[in-house]
């Protein structure tokens, strides 16, 4: 075995490092991606599944106003022939060829199903029907005339294009995107007429600025319309680059419904946004509660799209309700521009605007040429015969006795009347009805007239400039084919400076009335019209009871303390409603189900809550700190394992009262507390089994609260009264002490309240 190796006589086997096996092939993968399928050319801007699509359908004899035939048809064509991929995405690509709401300028004509802008797939190919369109024709112009390279396609039986002769200006006209490997492109559509102007502006001006080119292409100009807002550095950085973003936002009108109502009608979306699903976006929002000021949204769309939404009143800004939602729906997008193309079908590169458009008249200047060639030699070919025909007219006798008579007329002639191979060979394929037509007047005015057309294209292969202004006069003839002034080609998407609105705030868009909040035992809570009395008899579910009842406005923040130290914000505004025993608050937070409430505070901006554990360590934290954004809530008081947060009371005073499960209390100054936002606090009371750092094995903390010491401590005795004590001299002492046994006549059950 070891001399086989030794001989490298291995069947075919090659040996070669993992890493450089593995690093050529994956970069011969990442090639033939870029150039063979997501990148498109910069000439024609086709990919080779779009130019393939279209080169068949021209073998086909799909030309605009003559028959549909069916998608199956041409899909069979191209995977048969030219495209050797599945016959679904070949199809896909031929769909969104023909969908209006896809590409500006479509450059297949579909009969059928081919989807819509709700999202609706196409149907299957046996059911649909195509042909080319004006555009893809004039992407076609010259393919017999010599234009363009053409290759062998995947099995050597078929001949297809490199790239097409393109006059339709279809790379910026359609736009492009796609995914490579390690890059990707991504081009919006934009409007010909302003395209065909920035074209002609080059041709007299190579060295433009973007500046000027943004002056005659303001900015993209989607299929489906839109407002574009965004701001006009932004976009020529963006053009000059070839990297940035668009802002494209839906357009939107206000409808009077009589009576001082109105209502919001959405007439335009954005690009490739999906109608159901921003219509799906926009009630979840709704359902949320996330924009109150919005009641519905309703979609009357026929063939045009309408979009229709309700504000909650009529006293509601329309203006701040649609900035709410561009910001929280797709109604405003963002569209990147990414021109990352294929030069000369090779060299992937990052173009700016400049170099795109000059890339297009590179490539239309030398389809002229090879065009203007191949006339050239049709020409000379044709006057080569036209010279043997007047011979043959001058001597028509003679001719005609040599065919006659002679054995090899075609020598004879040659020789006789010195006329080349291909002379000869005409005069006698030439059928004898033609005979009539040997005029020498009409030969020789025939003549004169391609020695002249002849004269001109020399002319013009030897003149660039002359070959620039040809290239110009077929820009402009594509700007009257396809320019603003033809069905579809006025400029669909709006540029518009955006609004200046502030900020909005969910506060200022919710409509502020009075609730009362009632959470049971259990955590069922509800939020009830009106401010109801705080002793009412209300119902709850079998073996549950209520414990926190308080008076709010819908416009109100709820801050929830859990036994592990976390605090949960909820807004009023969210709560369901109170016709029912209302909903579990652990569905609106995540509250584990290991964990208790501990209290449930209305939050008021600047006040101050005291937070207290069971092992007797506690701090003050301001609420503003404390609101928390997401379900998850804010660790406030941090405890260990068999420790639990006690207490949460809003602090209002001067004096801290302490009161652990031995009865005893402890009266300090508040300011010995500490002001934190997170942690675990100062010792507020000890008691003997914390020596040693040993809490929770007895002694613990059983309740705390704050007062104003001029006033006195109160708390309720036995039958309900509430008692005031102001003699407290022989309980205040240091933070951290042991404490005094409570005062005659306070509670069995050791809280203040």
């Amino acid at each position: 075995m070891a001399d086989l190796l030794d001989n490298n006589d291995m069947g075919g086997i090659s040996s070669e490092p993992m890493r450089r096996a593995l690093g050529d092939r994956y970069l011969q993968y990442a090639l033939s991606t870029i150039t063979n399928r997501a990148l498109p050319d910069a000439r024609d801007g086709l990919k080779p599944v779009h130019r393939r699509i279209l080169y068949a359908m021209r073998g086909l004899k799909l030309d605009p106003g003559t028959a549909f035939r069916k998608c199956a048809k041409i899909v069979g064509e191209v995977m048969g022939n030219y495209h050797p991929h599945g016959d679904q995405a070949i199809y896909d690509a031929l769909v969104r060829l023909a969908q209006d709401f896809s590409v500006r300028y479509p450059l297949v004509d579909g009969q059928g199903n081919f989807g819509n802008v709700d999202g609706d797939n196409a149907a299957a190919q046996r059911y649909t029907e195509a042909r080319l369109t004006k555009a893809a024709q004039a992407i076609l112009e010259g393919l017999n005339e010599d234009a363009v390279d053409f290759r062998d396609n995947y099995d050597g039986s078929e001949r297809e294009p490199v790239v097409l002769p393109a006059a339709f200006p279809n790379l910026l006209a359609n736009g492009s995107s796609g995914i490579a490997v390690g890059m990707a492109t991504s081009i919006p559509p934009h409007n010909v007429d302003e395209v065909c102007q920035a074209l002609l502006h080059l041709i007299k001006t190579p060295n433009a600025r973007t500046e000027t080119l943004v002056d005659l292409i303001p900015g993209p100009d989607f299929p489906t319309g839109g407002v574009l807002v965004e701001p006009w550095e932004s976009i020529v950085k963006a053009y000059d680059t070839g990297r940035g973003a668009f802002r494209l936002r839906a357009k939107w009108g206000i409808e009077d419904q009589g009576r001082g109502t109105w209502q919001i009608v959405v007439t335009e979306i954005p690009y490739q946004v999906q109608k159901s699903k921003l219509i799906e976006r926009i009630a979840e929002l709704i359902n949320a509660k996330k924009i109150p000021i919005l009641a519905d949204v309703r979609d009357e769309s026929a063939e045009d799209i309408r979009l229709v939404l309700e504000p909650r009143s009529k006293t509601v800004d329309s203006a701040m309700l649609m900035e709410t939602l561009f910001k929280q729906s797709e109604l405003e997008t963002r569209f990147s521009l990414n021109m990352n193309v294929l030069i000369d079908g090779r060299t992937p590169q990052v173009c700016s605007l400049r170099e795109v458009l000059l890339a297009f008249l590179g490539h239309r200047r030398e389809v002229l040429q090879r065009r203007s060639e191949h006339r050239l030699e049709q020409i000379a070919r044709r006057l080569e015969v036209l010279e043997g025909y007047i011979v043959a007219f001058l001597n028509l006798d003679r001719v005609i006795e040599i065919i006659r008579y002679e054995d090899e007329p075609k020598k004879v002639m040659i020789a006789e009347f010195e006329l080349t191979d291909n002379q000869a060979e005409a005069i006698l394929n030439m059928r004898l009805r033609n005979l009539r037509k040997l005029e020498e007047m009409e030969l020789r005015k025939e003549r004169d007239t391609l020695l002249e057309e002849q004269a001109s294209l020399k002319s013009l292969l030897a003149d660039p400039a002359l070959q620039w202004a040809k290239v110009a006069d077929e820009v402009r003839d594509i700007r009257t084919r396809f320019g603003k002034k033809t069905e579809g080609g006025e400029r669909r998407t709006v540029i518009e400076d955006a609004p200046d609105i502030e900020e909005v705030s969910l506060e200022s868009m919710i409509e502020k009335e009075p609730v009362t909040v009632v959470c049971s035992n259990k955590g069922w809570i509800r939020a009830m019209k009106g401010h109801i009395a705080l002793d009412s008899d209300l119902k709850f579910k079998d073996g549950d009871e209520g414990r926190f009842i308080l008076h709010c406005e819908t416009t109100d923040k709820l801050l929830m303390t859990g036994t592990n130290g976390r605090v949960f914000t909820l807004d009023v505004h969210k709560l369901p409603g109170g016709r029912g025993m209302g909903e579990p608050v652990r569905l609106m937070v995540d509250l584990p189900n290991d964990v208790e409430m501990v209290s449930l505070i209305l939050h008021r901006p600047g006040a101050k809550l005291l937070f207290a554990s069971s092992a007797g360590d506690g701090f003050i934290a301001a609420e503003n700190e404390l609101i928390a954004q997401t379900r998850s809530g804010r660790q406030v008081l941090n405890v260990k394992d068999g420790i639990e947060t006690q207490v949460c009371r809003r602090v209002e005073g001067d004096h801290v009262a302490v009161v652990g499960d031995n009865r005893k209390v402890l009266i300090f100054p508040l300011a010995e507390l500490p002001e934190m936002t997170r942690g675990k606090g100062n010792r507020l009371q000890k008691y003997a089994a914390n020596k040693g750092g040993l809490p929770g094995l007895g002694g613990k903390l059983s309740d705390v609260t704050t007062f104003t010491l001029a006033e006195g401590l109160s708390w309720k005795d036995p039958a309900g009264r509430t008692r005031t004590e102001t003699e407290l001299a022989d309980w205040i002492g240091k933070r951290a002490g042991a404490g005094r046994m409570a005062p005659r006549g306070f509670p069995r059950d050791n809280k203040f309240n």
